[in-house]
């Protein structure tokens, strides 16, 4: 007979915790927001411009633009790999083609209500009339065209890779770019190419996906610091914009952003609830990707987060959404390619006096809806709305007065893009009878940056469980 006998111990004081929703991404986020709103009006208020900032509206402006330059540099090998990734994954699914179908036409549904909602805002508020600023803006930069569109879809080489040289008081500078629009193209053909291949493509597909989880890796720890980024970025913009740059193209931007409003808490909610799906559960679950999008305004930098949520609380098959999501990252914008796009027009044509007719507005439908990949995830709608004012025969030099605020309405474009990106899977995988609709209506407790590995390591049967649903999507997909 053995007796076991404990020590008793005397229980300290619990430390002090903070609330579990206090470390949560979108908690953090919203902090960010707060903190870097009121050390942007700070850096304003003690005499920071953005041709002479000061010591905090230069520590501002760098932390906002290394966290920029951080999410663009994983953005090329991102592309590819996803890209590449995401074609092979249709193996998994046998109605593929249907899938693919499917997904381009809610592409171009969602996008003709946008712009449609853009056009009408546009002429029942008349953002261009009565703005009290100068004709004498003009815009030097990148124009966009159908034939350049067209032509610049052939890759000029495998990386897509271009370069600039200008020369300056005889000293010259080449700067090296990469064409996203081509990397699409190369990535969509290789992986077709390898589809085809069969067998002998295996070696190569499994080194894309290896390459694909190390970019996104990388990517998750850029991610992790977006509240750091927030605070510079956020900052930033108010300390050099301002209310003073917004006020005389104030009725411009409340335009754009009751458009962005309509599209993501009116339109979206009624296509959610048309097919039978929660709206709260909805918007809970893609609020952290929208949250970081808002922040970065990036669809092409919040990739990985948006499709992990789509995955894990929005329920949509893993082959279906490494496909539709990396394809709306760079083709699906009703923010910066239907919304922003069609009221821009508008704006212009009502700034110089033209009076546009039933054909022209017809015209803004077609290229919102046929034309988003010109934007190609990260190309910006500048191109996009010079795309849209050739095709309409309106002078360039009115997107020169729109550039000073760009970046703030980008904010809300981005974040009406990314939700779009998540919202056209979890519709199609409804329709097609795909999707986890126990995953899609579970409570929201899970941190969108655990990882499956890491959970593993910590609670071996907490993996095991959040590996069941995805493991019965994947079938559920691979049957339908």
């Amino acid at each position: 007979m053995s007796t076991q006998t404990s020590t008793p111990s005397r229980a300290g004081k619990p430390g002090f915790q903070l609330p579990k929703w206090a470390g949560s991404f979108g908690f953090q986020i919203i902090a960010a927001l707060v903190v870097g709103l009121g050390l942007g009006l700070l850096a304003k208020y003690t005499g920071s411009t953005k041709a002479n900032p000061n010591a905090l509206g230069t520590t501002l402006q760098t932390i906002g633009s290394s966290y920029v330059s951080l999410l663009q540099t994983a953005v090329v090998p991102l592309i590819f790999t996803a890209v590449v990734s995401s074609i092979s994954n249709l193996r998994a699914v046998s109605n593929a083609a249907r899938l693919a179908w499917n997904t381009l036409l809610w592409f171009a549904i969602s996008s003709l209500i946008a712009v449609l909602i853009g056009i009408g805002l546009g002429v029942l508020l008349q953002p261009g009339a009565n703005t009290g600023i100068s004709q004498q803006a003009k815009y030097t930069g990148k124009s966009g065209d159908w034939w350049a569109f067209l032509t610049g879809l052939f890759p000029k080489n495998f990386l897509g890779l271009g370069a600039s040289t200008t020369v300056t008081d005889g000293v010259a500078t080449t700067a090296v770019s990469f064409n996203v629009l081509q990397i699409l193209v190369i990535a969509i053909a290789v992986g077709v190419a390898a589809l085809k291949a069969g067998t002998a493509a295996e070696p190569f597909l499994n080194l894309n996906a290896s390459a694909l989880a190390v970019i996104q890796r990388v990517l998750w720890w850029i991610i992790r610091i977006a509240p750091l980024g927030t605070v510079g970025l956020i900052g930033n913009a108010v300390a050099v914009y301002g209310w003073d740059t917004i006020g005389s193209l104030g009725k411009f931007t409340v335009a754009i952003y009751i458009g962005l409003a309509l599209v993501l808490f009116v339109v979206y909610p009624i296509l959610i609830r048309s097919h039978g799906l929660s709206i709260r559960q909805y918007f809970s679950g893609v609020w952290p990707a929208v949250q970081l999008a808002f922040v970065s305004r990036s669809s092409i930098g919040t990739l990985p987060l948006t499709q992990r949520v789509t995955e894990r609380n929005l329920g949509v098959p893993r082959p279906y959404a490494s496909f539709s999501v990396p394809l709306g990252a760079t083709t699906k914008m009703d923010g910066c390619a239907a919304i922003y796009p069609s009221i821009a027009a508008i704006f212009v044509a009502q700034f110089f006096g033209i009076q546009l007719d039933f054909t022209q507005y017809l015209l803004i439908v077609l290229v919102s809806v046929l034309g988003s990949a010109a934007t190609a995830g990260t190309t910006g709608a500048v191109v996009m709305l010079t795309l849209t004012l050739s095709t309409l025969g309106l002078p360039l030099a009115g997107v020169g007065l729109l550039l000073a605020i760009d970046p703030i309405l980008d904010m809300g474009r981005t974040a009406v893009n990314v939700a779009g990106q998540a919202l056209v899977p979890a519709i199609v995988a409804k329709r097609q009878g795909m999707l986890d609709e126990v995953l899609y209506n579970a409570p929201r407790n899970g941190d969108p940056f655990a990882d499956d590995v890491d959970a593993a390591a910590v609670d071996p049967s907490a993996a095991a469980a959040s590996a069941a649903p995805q493991e019965s999507r994947e079938l559920a997909g691979a049957k339908a």
